[in-house]
């Protein structure tokens, strides 16, 4: 569980950082990695509460902090 929880937090960062340098947000580095491992954190235990979620726990990550990347950005912006 906590080494999962550990590639979840890296993988999330991974992501925020590509995300930033492939020009897909403009939130700023430390900014997106924040959002992406936040995305991340709230997947990783919404699957160990209630057992939902793809089968690989890398996928979850992915696809958790794209998720957290559109959502968190468009809702506070105009």
């Amino acid at each position: 569980m906590f080494p999962t929880l550990i590639g979840t937090v890296v993988i999330a960062g991974i992501v925020g950082y590509i995300s930033e340098k492939s020009r897909f947000t403009h939130n700023g580095i430390v900014q997106s990695i924040i959002i992406c491992i936040g995305g991340a954190f709230l997947f990783y235990f919404v699957r160990l509460m209630f057992g939902f979620g793809f089968s690989s726990p890398g996928l979850n990550a992915i696809v958790s902090s794209i998720g957290a990347l559109i959502i968190v950005p468009t809702h506070w912006r105009k």
